[in-house]
């Protein structure tokens, strides 16, 4: 889904961690992961599963994977929180 992204934070050696992302960037689009042999893979991918673009880290590496995925609330503009359509609900001044 559009919107849909990771990050991942990797172990950099002496120059501490540093941290990618890699993001669903239209929509139809999304983001899997893959780990195999020792490597982490990251991909954007189409709705057939072309990759689109792909992040390839060493397992030892990586520190962690933080998944962001899009809120079914903002795929599909439904809150369950009331919609004010004028500013009455706001206080004056």
């Amino acid at each position: 889904m559009k919107g849909d992204r990771v990050e991942i934070v990797i172990d950099a050696g002496g120059e501490g961690t540093r941290t990618y992302e890699v993001g669903a960037t239209r929509a139809g689009r999304r983001v899997e992961i893959t780990n195999r042999r020792g490597v982490v893979e990251v991909s954007e991918v189409t709705r057939t599963g072309s990759p689109v673009r792909t992040a390839r880290f060493m397992a030892s590496r990586v520190l962690a994977l933080v998944e962001h995925p899009i809120s079914d609330e903002h795929e599909s503009g439904y809150t369950d929180e009331p919609r004010h359509r004028d500013a009455s609900h706001l206080p004056p001044g």
